[in-house]
């Protein structure tokens, strides 16, 4: 697959993802109108918290598995098998996770989020029960993606989670005047019931109508070595979904409401990072597979490198734009019906903090991706233990007595950063992946400081008469700055993206 090939379907798949976020987003946005940062909004986040935390977690290490296993297995029976054992435990084991959530919502609750009052634990249980079921149909969503993807199906992929959200945000509309906090509920049920069922129809599309039982393959070495890849990424892979789960276990010893605070503060953060990190993983973690079991070391590094550069390059006016503009943007887009002033304050300082971890998340999340795909998945584990649940808890219980939940959006950041340090280090040494061209690493830095100047200059100086003035103005000015910039300092990105512009017209 060449570079513009592989430019052209990455972008497809960020544009179905940037709408597919943006739905996801929009969900937030409703559950501040309907409640604002009160109890009700943390019942609603906390409730679907667990699902969705398996969803990317366990679905997530099952289907990177998967991938890495299947192409390096090259035989289609062999590949046949293991997607039919793989199925088979899958649908066992969380079947009875399900049962066991729809039949003990409150148990499970209580158990993780002990700080919650019991009106607040009623609630909430009574949500997760509605829920509950969702999270088997998830889980084997996130397992026929992995199909459909090493079959190059990357835009039904990213299709299918839009049309759970979007379904998530309709139904929970619709229904709420009748429902009131259990529409969510049922939006979630609703939305996952369709999702799962686009997904089918398109495995019956590429020949795969069913899937047979399996308990055991001859070759079972093919599924040690799923288990060996899985249960790492299932234990420290998705650090970030484990910062999100202690952000609410310790959020739930605070005041009613800073779940919420903290949910949306960092919805936002995730939002331009979430959108590019599920278009090149989806494409590019295949690809990475494929090129390890060519033997093609070269080609890796290079990947590694320009995927680096490539990241922090976007990174920087994302960054600089939300940190000088959190107040605007949480007044823009949260501040209705219930979501008051005090919200938005709230809101947009724990904002301000996690902008700082942006880059750190998304490129440990894309570095993680080689590590897996060599099965070298150890390092990844050790990291993201280290940064979770040592350093990051470590900084919120020493500070949260004096700080708040804003010790728990720095714990994040400055764990992140720990993380991706370790990572970096260790792709070096043991997996002879390096970053190239140290003196566009240095100009990008110079273009971050840059603009991080003009952000400040035009914040405190240029005041308009509404937010979304403000935020239009600061836009233009921050994102031209950014483009003006990269020209002039000839970083190597920008000449890229200029190149391939001139490429189209001339075609």
């Amino acid at each position: 697959m060449n570079t513009n090939k592989l430019l052209k379907i990455i972008g497809a798949v960020a544009v179905i993802n940037l709408i597919s976020r943006f739905f996801g987003f929009v969900r937030e946005v409703v559950i501040g109108y309907h409640f604002g940062t009160s109890f009700l909004a943390d019942s609603v986040i906390t409730a679907y918290t667990i699902p969705n935390f398996l969803y990317i977690v366990a679905g997530g290490a099952i289907t990177t598995a998967f991938i890495s296993v299947f192409n390096k297995a090259g035989n289609p029976l062999v590949q046949t098998q293991i997607r039919e054992v793989i199925f088979t435990y899958t649908l066992i084991l969380f079947s009875l996770i399900s049962a066991a959530f729809f039949l003990f919502p409150d148990f499970w609750i209580e158990l993780f989020f002990m700080g919650l009052n019991p009106e607040e634990v009623e609630v909430t249980g009574s949500l997760f029960r509605i829920m509950a079921p969702a999270t088997l149909l998830l889980i084997l969503s996130m397992f026929y993606s992995g199909i459909l993807n090493v079959n190059d199906r990357f835009q039904i992929t990213a299709t299918a989670p839009l049309m759970n959200n979007l379904l998530f945000v309709l139904i929970a509309l619709v229904l709420f005047p009748i429902l009131h906090e259990h529409a969510y509920g049922w939006g979630a049920l609703i939305g996952a019931v369709v999702m799962i069922l686009m997904l089918v129809v398109n495995l019956r599309k590429i020949g795969i109508s069913a899937f047979r039982f399996r308990f055991y393959m001859e070759k079972k070495d093919h599924l040690f070595r799923f288990l060996k890849i899985a249960i790492p990424i299932l234990l420290g892979g998705a650090t970030l979904q484990f910062y999100f789960l202690v952000h609410r276990v310790f959020a739930s010893s605070l005041e009613a409401g800073y779940i919420a605070a903290l949910n949306y503060a960092s919805k936002l953060v995730q939002l331009p990072q979430s959108i590019l990190m599920s278009a090149v993983t989806t494409v590019i973690y295949p690809l990475i597979a494929r090129k390890i079991s060519e033997g093609k070391q070269q080609e890796l590094s290079k990947m590694y490198g320009d995927g680096i550069q490539y990241l922090l390059f976007l990174m920087i006016p994302s960054t600089v734009f939300l940190y000088f503009y959190s107040e605007d943007i949480v007044t823009v887009i949260f501040e209705y019906g219930t979501f008051d002033r005090e919200s938005s304050i709230i809101t947009s300082g724990l904002l301000e903090i996690f902008v700082f971890g942006m880059f750190a998340h998304a490129a440990n999340l894309y570095v993680t991706r080689f590590f897996y795909a060599m099965e070298r998945a150890v390092l990844p584990v050790i990291s993201g233990v280290l940064a979770v649940f040592g350093l990051n808890i470590l900084i919120v219980v020493v500070f949260i007595d004096g700080y708040g939940a804003a010790s728990i959006a720095w714990g994040t950041t400055i764990s992140a950063y720990f993380q991706l340090i370790i990572l970096m280090f260790a792709a070096r040494r043991s997996l002879k992946l390096k970053l190239d061209s140290k003196i566009n690493l240095l100009k990008q830095f110079i273009l971050a400081a840059l603009l991080a100047g003009l952000g400040l200059a035009v914040a405190s100086t240029l005041t308009l008469s509404s937010s979304i003035l403000n935020l239009l103005a600061g836009l233009l000015i921050i994102g031209s700055g950014f483009i003006i910039g990269a020209y002039l300092l000839r970083i190597k990105e920008i000449q890229k993206i200029l190149s391939l512009g001139r490429g189209r017209k001339r075609g």
